[in-house]
């Protein structure tokens, strides 16, 4: 299995080198997750070899390119002397996320196949058998030649002893080499500092930056003008994996249909005559590294090369590609294969089969009864989508969502409504275009891919199945408004809560002045707004900085500018680096609030670290400290925002108002990765936290049963959640998201699912209330946060 190999090229490269054997302690190094040695042959030249010359191939098993400047590969005699010293041969440029890099060593008499185009050259005549080679930070020789000293050199990246070698990482040397053997790792590239165990025989195959292979062709029989015996559905196969993985395949004929010239480079191929098999696709993706393809939308080409699964993460289904390919252009200007059709008719309404929380990869595909066994089963393949909504909004990074199922859970202002664990939205599919020269459309929700649009099924790991489109159809906009809500009446108090998406003095103004005409004008100025996501003074910095004054300050500033009143805060700053998010920024909940309409109770006692609790009195009850924070201790919270909690008064009435932002989805299993059912992991300490919030809402009304409490935040969980369930156990808080008629229930808009991770909830002594989630940027290109802030205007007289 191949993952998370950082999609531009692999750092690999064949280092040809023969060691002894004394194993190398535990403590050699720690394994490489970036660059290795991933080949060594020293039998080049030699009586009965093919290649002319030994090599070193390198591989970066990384995520970005690995600068080898300064970097050298190094040789030991497998049983060094006294007197043998370490050869080198100096490195330059790098290895790109994904790559290979081959260093040529000495020549010998025998072999007919030349290396093909070193990216290094080195002098070294390696033994075919037994030898030792490292990857080494610095041209200056080692000087280590037993394992244990060259476990305590720092310079040396990775080794590899192979044959008997005495210097060697683990139990013992790669075992095998031989004058027509190299010594190689899997396509994993798995490093776990055993030579024996992470290498195999076998024969060589060495390849360069530019994914050339011997004689600057791919693996297989020359370079050949007519098809193989293995079609690109033998390299589907019937399920997720194909069939042939880790195989060389030699001759596969296609038409490519898409070329990929940045990022995960690549071209797509389409076999122009398809089995008769529903569920084999009949195109794949050539994977060509760091070079840029040479061949053209139309190309008849042959494909030899080697079949790998690559998963993005280990979580996500993979993708099955053909890697150091081999290309033949047979001719030019063909006609591509007729798209698939997507549409609400042949998209099933099943969304994927179930493997009890295992993984799907090798059930085999029933492309009629589920979804993501359609778009597996046309994976590579090209595919078309007509007239479709925009679901989610135009990214960054030039994506779309858009659903062909018109129907599928709409929301009123154009959305898909994600209001189910077991009730997937199976129309959804995100929109990514080849063309890096054109325009891409900035599209919000609601909006229209209009005409056709027709690309290539891809799959990655955010977001899962995608449109990798050639054609694009023409943005219709349908000129969907941003909301502003009523403003609270005299007798009502507004309280809202807000996600601004880290926010710190060292923004720009911009964000502030955007933010802020949210407050100012889409909320109408409520009289208490609970912020998440406000940040230390300096951000990111990690110097200490707790303190959010300078933030602050800046925002009601910008509140004024807008219109707005001039509020006042509270809160209680974190305990440096205990409070999660971005590292160095402090993450703290905050309360604004108008003191010309509301009153802020201040009581002494709150600070990082201790627990408010609720205390009876003769008028009720009252917190212990204000503002004051919900068992900050508690393991529940640990690395986690610390709720905040204020009493307030309205029209001389008490109101306690808590604060929250609960632990992230961050490590939850994707909805289209290769687990079925997906484990929601993150949601346990949700659970936890919605337990301590419960507990204390509950002292709060054993202590005046007709108290009003109002808590709300960023949740981080939907309203059918356990998170949920346990926050409104015994029935002592109401989510006010389940009072808006159903296709208004949301917040946020995440992979084209328009659903709720804010909230509003109320106590039962609040008997009449107006809520509203006010719509102003998680469905808009242009945002300025992911999150629309939600309302709740409250009639603090109202009696039963």
């Amino acid at each position: 299995m191949h993952i998370s190999r950082p999609r531009s090229i692999l750092l690999a490269g064949a280092v040809a080198v023969t060691l002894s054997a004394t194993a190398l302690p535990a403590a050699f190094a720690a394994p490489s997750s970036t660059a290795v040695i991933s080949e060594v042959y020293g039998g080049g030249g030699n009586s009965g070899a093919t290649l002319t010359r030994d090599f070193v191939e390198l591989a970066n098993a990384g995520s970005a390119a690995y600068d080898l400047s300064g970097f050298s590969v190094q040789y030991l005699p497998g049983t060094p002397s006294a007197g043998s010293l370490w050869q080198v041969s100096a490195l330059t440029g790098s290895v790109a996320p994904g790559g290979r890099y081959l260093v040529a060593q000495a020549a010998g008499t025998g072999g007919t196949v030349a290396l093909p185009t070193p990216d290094a050259t080195g002098t070294v005549a390696m033994s075919a058998t037994s030898g030792t080679v490292a990857l080494v930070s610095g041209t200056t020789p080692l000087t280590c030649k037993t394992a244990a000293d060259c476990a305590a050199d720092t310079r040396i990246v990775d080794l590899v002893g192979y044959g008997s070698a005495v210097v060697r990482e683990g139990s013992g040397p790669a075992a095998g080499a031989s004058a027509t053997a190299s010594v190689a790792r899997g396509t994993s590239l798995a490093d776990t500092d055993n030579n024996a165990a992470d290498l195999a025989a076998g024969a060589p195959t060495p390849v360069n930056a530019a994914g050339e292979t011997s004689g600057g062709t791919g693996p297989g029989d020359g370079n050949p003008t007519e098809p193989g015996t293995v079609r690109v559905h033998d390299i589907q196969g019937t399920t997720r994996v194909s069939p042939l993985n880790g195989q060389s395949v030699t001759g596969v004929p296609g038409v490519v249909t898409g070329v990929r010239t940045t990022g995960s480079r690549g071209f797509w191929i389409q076999d122009t005559t398809p089995d008769a098999d529903a569920r084999t696709s009949e195109g794949v993706f050539v994977y060509t590294g760091s070079t840029v393809p040479t061949v053209a939308v139309g190309d008849s080409v042959l494909v030899s090369g080697k079949v790998d699964e690559y998963y993005p993460s280990a979580t996500t289904q993979s993708i099955t590609e053909i890697t150091a390919p081999r290309v033949t252009v047979l001719s030019s200007g063909n006609a591509l294969p007729a798209p698939v059709v997507l549409d609400a008719a042949s998209v099933p309404d099943a969304y994927v089969p179930s493997a009890d929380g295992g993984s799907v990869d090798r059930l085999t595909l029933d492309p009629a009864a589920y979804a993501l066994d359609l778009y597996e089963s046309l994976e590579g393949a090209r595919v078309q989508i007509a007239d479709t909504r925009v679901t989610g909004a135009t990214t960054a990074y030039n994506e779309v969502w858009v659903t062909v199922k018109p129907n599928e859970n709409p929301t009123g202002r154009g959305g898909t409504l994600y209001s189910s664990y077991t009730d997937q939205n199976t129309g959804r599919i995100k929109v990514m275009s080849l063309d890096t020269t054109g325009p891409f459309p900035v599209a919000n929700v609601g909006d229209e891919l209009s005409g056709t649009t027709t690309g290539v099924m891809d799959y990655a790991s955010f977001g899962g199945y995608n449109l990798q489109a050639t054609e694009l159809g023409t943005l219709t906009d349908h000129h969907l408004r941003r909301e502003v809500t009523r403003k609270q009446r005299d007798k009502e108090l507004a309280v809202a809560t807000y996600n601004v998406e880290n926010l710190d003095a060292l923004d720009k103004q911009a964000k502030f002045d955007t933010l802020a005409a949210g407050v100012a004008v889409n909320l109408s100025s409520p009289d208490i707004v609970s912020l998440e996501e406000i940040q230390d003074d300096n951000g990111a910095v990690n110097d200490g900085t707790v303190g959010s004054e300078a933030t602050l300050k800046r925002f009601t500033d910008a509140i004024v500018a807008a219109g707005g009143p001039q509020y006042a805060w509270r809160y209680i700053a974190p305990v440096d680096g205990k409070d999660g998010g971005e590292p160095g920024g402090n993450i703290r909940n905050v309360f604004l609030f108008n003191p010309e309409r509301v009153e802020f109770v201040d009581r002494a006692g709150g600070d990082a670290t201790t627990a408010v609790t609720a205390v009876q009195t003769k008028k009720g009850v009252a917190l212990s400290a204000s503002p004051g924070r919900i068992t900050p201790t508690n393991d529940a919270w640990a690395d986690s925002r610390k709720p905040l909690v204020g009493e307030f008064r309205f029209h001389g009435k008490p109101v306690f108002v808590i604060g929250n932002h609960f632990t992230s989805k961050g490590g939850d299993q994707p909805l289209h990765g290769r687990y079925q059912e997906p484990t929601r992991s993150s949601e346990k300490k949700r659970v936890k936290q919605a337990t301590e919030v419960n507990t204390f809402v509950t002292s709060l009304l054993a202590a005046d049963k007709s108290a009003r409490v109002i808590t709300l935040g960023d949740l981080n969980d939907f309203a059918f959640s356990p998170t949920m369930d346990a926050l409104t156990d015994g029935q002592v808080l109401k989510p006010l998201i389940t009072t808006l008629p159903e296709n208004e229930q949301y917040s946020y808009v995440y992979e084209g699912n328009s659903q709720t991770l804010d909230h509003i909830l109320t106590s039962p002594g609040v008997i009449r209330f107006d809520y509203d989630v006010v719509h102003i940027n998680a469905e808009f290109a242009d945002q300025a946060s992911d999150h629309d802030p939600q309302i709740v205007r409250v009639d603090v007289n109202a009696q039963d």
